[in-house]
């Protein structure tokens, strides 16, 4: 039997519609039409409007509440289309390939002028963006400008959903044994020197997945690929005149909709082509084994405060989706302006049916929050004590096995690394573990203790509330701050070409230059910075928890001192591939850590070491050591610090591994360490002397050689040493 609901009921102006359906909220396909539904609770008049594909007048402006004919009688009628607080109508003999579509709405309040103070901000005057729109026209090219006489810049689209998966599902590595490699899309391979098809794009990924697989990652973390507007920043270079940009992509236009900019189909002009050229990427990436995380903003939308744009929720219910103080400003928790209401019921709604839709409909694997701390704000900006959004997606069942990830605070002074609400399931971006790596790797005193924790996994920050080393991402470098080659090159930031009067960007960042501010010709320098980025990775590498590599660092990549590339579509941001030669002693060292992880599951534990002898052998999961064994100096003074972890200490109870001696000078003298001795014929063998100059510096996991003298070794100033004890000459 035919559906009822496949005939339209009226007709306006040509078109025939019909009731619609509420859910879902958005622009959906159904039988011969398409059914939109938008949420607003103080709108009371809403107008759908359709506009034929990139054309800058509107079509048809259909009414949601208006005078319709009748489709048998030819009767005019009053009819409104709306259910409860949803508008919803569908429409018949739409083609979603060459319509975009979006809304008027008013209310019966006095429409309150840009750069003003208020509550509400209906303006039927404006065109509104669908917050539900799974595509979105106007920004199909990267850079380019759009008609500025277009009112309507940013223009819903529809989907087809014709993609096929094949047999690809989301791989659900454990946490434990991950390692992320945090990318921007465009910056990856917009370098000349990438030689791929499209450089800057989806599928110029692709070309590269060969290169991640070397470097042995298995987890991709992507700077935001939800719709933004990348000419936003009005601002330019001070010597260049150069336009500035929205470069990295935190300032959402669209949660649903992927980047068309970062695709090379996007000038295409389809949003179809575009959303499966991204899932062709993950579907790809998961064959071969990496996984994909999305970095994603729920914090703000790219609307601004009082001064900015409306695009989107503004003007389709500025006090549900925003926090609002009692005379109207907006709340900026998040440093940008504006903070999304996200404790509200309908804005949670909104984001859990994002995730799911970016979990079920792009497979991906999980997500890191930027800014998380906000989303644990009441709508006055207190810290809930439960927060029901925070809840609700740690117990979400279509996200039941995404990873879950915070950065754990905020723009407002909300600091919760340790502390973050996890319900069992959230992770967080570990801050303190990068700044106390940093001070203890350029020698500053009283951090030997501190290490501790860190190298265990943060159990001062975790443990008391039985979350484990898994809780802990860590990270010595990431998108924001300096890159490695730069945090062993620079005592400050240098942001000029930011023009902002070097007022961005944090001035705390824990670097030392070796001895010279920036580039040198000084061999000794150059080397002391090399051998500085191979104790961090190396640190990185043997310590618990997840740990995070940014893009390039394997490479030297270099932003010039500027720790807030956020605005430039340079060089500054782009990863130079010629480095893979230039710095391929840098880049071995990299991989063959990442290899020295992944070999030895004693380095990714589930639970926290014990410091006794669990399991009667003689030995505890971890001990500490200095230049003595047995005798760790714990003074104030104390650069130096060393551990073994006893092999029988892994993931599984079952498994078996090497054990690990790792001794650690970040005195500026050399030092002479002594091992533990070990039991029967084991004998230490040198995996890292980060001392040594390359091919020495490191092997290969597996082919490491026996140490000479197994009594001891002498360590140079600032350096590293990894063995490992297992049977063999």
């Amino acid at each position: 039997m035919e559906r009822i609901d496949t005939y339209p009921t009226h007709t306006y102006q040509g078109f025939k519609v019909r009731h619609g359906r509420p859910y879902p909220f958005g622009a959906t396909l159904t039988p011969g039409g398409i059914n939109f539904s938008v949420f607003s609770r103080h709108a009371d008049r809403c107008v759908l409007v359709l506009y034929r594909k990139d054309k800058p007048e509107p079509m048809v402006e259909i009414p949601f509440r208006g005078v319709f004919r009748k489709v048998r009688t030819d009767e005019e009628v009053q009819v409104e289309f709306r259910i409860g607080n949803v508008f919803c109508i569908t429409v018949f003999g739409l083609y979603p390939e060459n319509i975009e579509y979006g809304y008027r709405m008013d209310g019966p309040y006095p429409r309150v002028e840009r750069g003003q103070p208020g509550h509400h901000r209906f303006d039927p005057g404006k065109v509104l963006l669908d917050p539900y729109a799974k595509a979105i026209g106007g920004r199909e090219v990267w850079g380019r400008q759009p008609d500025l006489n277009d009112d309507y810049q940013h223009r819903g689209r529809v989907l087809r959903y014709d993609f096929n998966w094949e047999e690809d599902h989301p791989l659900e590595i454990p946490l434990e044994d991950l390692i992320i490699y945090e990318m921007h899309v465009r910056s990856f391979t917009r370098h000349p020197s990438s030689r791929v098809n499209r450089p800057g794009t989806f599928a110029a990924i692709r070309e590269k997945i060969p290169y991640l697989k070397t470097l042995g990652v298995n987890c991709v973390e992507l700077l935001p690929v939800f719709e933004f507007d990348e000419l936003e920043n009005s601002r330019h270079h001070p010597e260049t005149g150069e336009r500035l940009m929205n470069y990295w992509g935190y300032s959402t236009v669209g949660f649903f909709a992927p980047k068309a900019g970062y695709a090379a189909m996007g000038e295409a002009g389809d949003g179809t082509l575009v959303a499966n050229e991204f899932k062709d990427l993950v579907k790809t990436l998961h064959a071969s084994g990496i996984e994909v995380m999305l970095d994603v903003v729920f914090n703000h939308t790219a609307e601004g405060n009082e001064q900015g744009q409306t695009i989107s929720f503004r003007g389709i219910d500025n006090v549900t989706y925003y926090m609002l103080t009692p005379d109207g400003h907006y709340y900026n928790f998040s440093g940008t302006g504006n903070t999304l209401n996200c404790n509200n019921p309908i804005v949670r709604d909104f984001v859990l049916e994002c995730l799911r839709y970016w979990a079920a409909e792009y497979h991906i694997d999980g997500f890191r929050f930027d800014l998380a701390a906000i989303l644990g704000r009441d709508p006055y900006g207190a810290p809930l004590a439960n927060p029901p959004l925070l809840e609700e997606l740690a117990h979400d069942p279509v996200l039941g096995k995404c990873k879950l990830v915070a950065e754990a605070w905020d723009a407002g002074g909300l600091y919760q690394v340790g502390s973050f609400p996890a319900y069992g399931r959230w992770a967080e971006w570990n801050g303190k573990y990068r700044d106390d790596v940093r001070r203890f790797l350029k020698g500053d005193i009283g951090m030997v203790g501190t290490m501790v924790q860190r190298i265990q996994g943060s159990p001062d920050l975790y443990a008391q509330g039985e979350r484990g080393p898994t809780a802990s991402i860590n990270f010595i470098t990431c998108h924001d701050g300096f890159t490695l080659a730069d945090m062993v090159s620079y005592n400050e930031k240098h942001n000029k070409d930011n023009s902002e009067q070097g007022m961005d960007g944090t001035d705390y960042n824990h670097s030392w230059n070796c001895g010279h501010e920036g580039p040198t010709d000084d061999p000794a320098i150059i080397a002391l910075r090399l051998r500085q980025m191979k104790n961090a990775i190396a640190m990185l590498m043997i310590s618990q928890g997840v740990p995070m590599v940014l893009m390039g660092d394997e490479l030297g990549r270099t932003q010039r001192g500027n720790n807030n590339a956020y605005c430039h579509d340079t060089e500054l941001n782009w990863l130079n591939w010629s480095l893979v030669e230039a710095n391929a002693p840098l880049l071995r060292f990299f991989r063959n850590c990442i290899a020295f992880r992944h070999a030895h599951p004693v380095l990714r534990g589930k639970t926290h070491l014990c410091n006794e002898d669990r399991l009667g052998c003689g030995y505890a999961d971890i001990s500490w050591h200095g230049v003595k064994p047995w005798e760790p100096d714990w003074s104030w003074a104390s650069r130096t610090l060393a551990f073994m972890l006893w092999g029988q200490y892994a993931k599984e109870a079952t498994v078996a591994d090497d054990h690990i001696y790792v001794a650690m000078n970040m005195y500026w003298e050399p030092l002479p360490f002594e091992p533990p001795r070990l039991p029967g014929d084991l004998k230490w063998h040198l995996f890292v002397d980060t001392g040594g100059t390359a091919p020495m510096d490191c092997h290969e996991p597996g082919s490491e050689t026996v140490l000479e003298n197994q009594g001891g070794l002498t360590l140079a100033g600032r350096s590293l040493v990894i063995l490992t004890g297992k049977s063999g000459t």
